[in-house]
């Protein structure tokens, strides 16, 4: 029966995907994956397509691999999911004493979710409801920075600043303190953010001295702004910020769901500018992209505020249905034993300064590319029409869906963040992958790019 299904047709009758105009889909239907193995994802076609985006950042560690399948296939037969309240079960215990292993300095109470914006709600009803409980009752606000993402909750919304997502829905969004972003590719300092001094922590420092006494945390994505288009800042703004949290008591809430387990070379962003925040959270590659599955973890400080008799009322009463889940922890417990065998790390030392400088040597001599930025295995090449001034396209053009289309047809999936053209690859990439990926890239960047009367 299913051989005469037409199932690009079958989709648009029924689904509506996320972050997609449909109308798109005229033009563009829908590839249905068949399956999936390392980096390749193969459509119901039979063509196979390089992930170099990892899904949406999440495919850690290649799809379909086998140590995770085999672990998510035994805890399937054991214990599906049980009710987390006053329930518990091996796997979440095992995992949360593995993370505590790893986790910055003093994070060690361990709360579980779903997905990566609810752990960044849960992050905020956190902080705010701490305060409350411990004398501070006008700390009752949120800063973060421009440009930044954190989800698409209307929470996680609010402190997100990127109007694609958010624009329409500000109506109804909480008020925010949003504080100038470093963006180090325009500076306003005209310093280099390999030996600048983070001038631009500025911004933070009068927002901070303005609103801190009613600020309960600060949101922040650990050195790298994913949807703003892979922006890189330096450690230093992270440990400047870390300085003022202490100084004013508002709480560093660290956004590593996009950038904890190596993607940005160290297990977690944070370890960068070697400072542990008051909250952090986690979701993404903590499964290597198999399960829904995200955790929120904190100190001792903050979660014996919460410690008292029931009837007081200081309980986190904040609960998701999934929380906990058996076949999510023995995913993540899975991706964990393959990092304690260091052949990923040893690996990564090899093919990240490989990825690095291929994209280097391949972009950078291209007049309207105006600066290659790398962390990790991400890499960013940010499209400019005039590279002396820094004068990007007219957005009506969508010159990166242009690319991302050609891509595709060339078996690469991109899927650039604006003009941004940028690989976030699973962590085991081999040079062979790395070299068809990036020539694919710049050739479709440079068809694009003719074709609109740029060169």
């Amino acid at each position: 029966m299913e051989k005469n299904i037409d199932w690009q047709k079958e989709d648009l009758n029924y689904i509506w995907h996320p972050c997609s105009q449909m109308k798109d889909y005229e033009k563009l239907p829908p590839i249905v994956i068949e399956k999936g193995e390392g980096i390749n994802l193969y459509d119901v076609n039979g063509k196979c397509y390089k992930d170099v985006v990892s899904s949406w950042w999440c495919n850690l560690l290649g799809h379909c691999n086998p140590e995770i399948s085999n672990a998510l296939k035994k805890q399937a037969d054991i214990l599906e999911h049980v009710i987390f309240a006053n329930f518990s079960h091996k796997g979440i215990i095992k995992l949360s004493m593995e993370l505590a292993k790893i986790l910055p300095k003093g994070l060690k109470k361990f709360n579980y979710s779903d997905n990566g914006s609810s752990s960044i709600e849960m992050a905020m009803k956190m902080s705010f409801q701490y305060f409350q409980q411990t004398g501070k009752p006008r700390k009752i606000k949120f800063m973060a920075l421009t440009d930044g993402y954190h989800g698409e909750t209307i929470g996680a919304l609010s402190v997100g600043a990127c109007d694609l997502y958010s624009k329409i829905y500000k109506p109804i969004l909480m008020d925010v303190i949003h504080i100038k972003a470093p963006d180090c590719y325009h500076c306003p300092f005209n310093k280099n953010r390999d030996n600048c001094s983070c001038e631009c922590a500025k911004f933070a420092q009068e927002s901070f001295e303005k609103y801190a006494d009613e600020t309960c945390a600060i949101l922040v994505e650990p050195l790298l702004q994913g949807s703003a288009g892979m922006r890189i800042y330096p450690s230093l703004y992270l440990k400047k910020l870390r300085q003022l949290c202490d100084k004013y008591d508002v709480h560093l809430i660290a956004d590593e769901i996009a950038t904890g387990f190596y993607r940005t070379g160290k297990m977690f962003a944070c370890n960068h500018a070697d400072i542990s925040p008051d909250i952090m959270c986690l979701s993404k590659g903590l499964t290597g992209g198999y399960m829904p599955f995200a955790a929120v973890v904190t100190t001792d400080e903050i979660y014996n505020a919460f410690y008292d008799d029931y009837l007081k009322h200081k309980a986190f009463m904040h609960s998701h249905t999934y929380s906990g889940n058996p076949l999510g922890a023995s995913c993540a417990l899975a991706v964990l034993d393959i990092f304690k065998k260091g052949e990923i790390q040893e690996q990564l030392k090899e093919t990240t300064p490989y990825f690095n400088n291929l994209i280097k040597e391949n972009f950078l001599n291209l007049d309207n590319v105006g600066e290659v930025r790398s962390i990790g295995l991400i890499n960013a090449i940010e499209l400019v029409q005039d590279k002396k001034e820094k004068i990007h396209f007219n957005s009506k053009l969508r010159l990166g869906y242009q690319i991302y289309n050609k891509a595709l047809k060339k078996g690469v999936l991109l899927r650039p963040l604006g003009d941004v053209i940028y690989f976030n690859p699973p962590l085991i990439i081999q040079k062979q992958d790395m070299d068809y990926a990036v020539k694919v890239a710049r050739e479709c960047t440079v068809e694009t790019l003719k074709e609109n009367g740029f060169m």
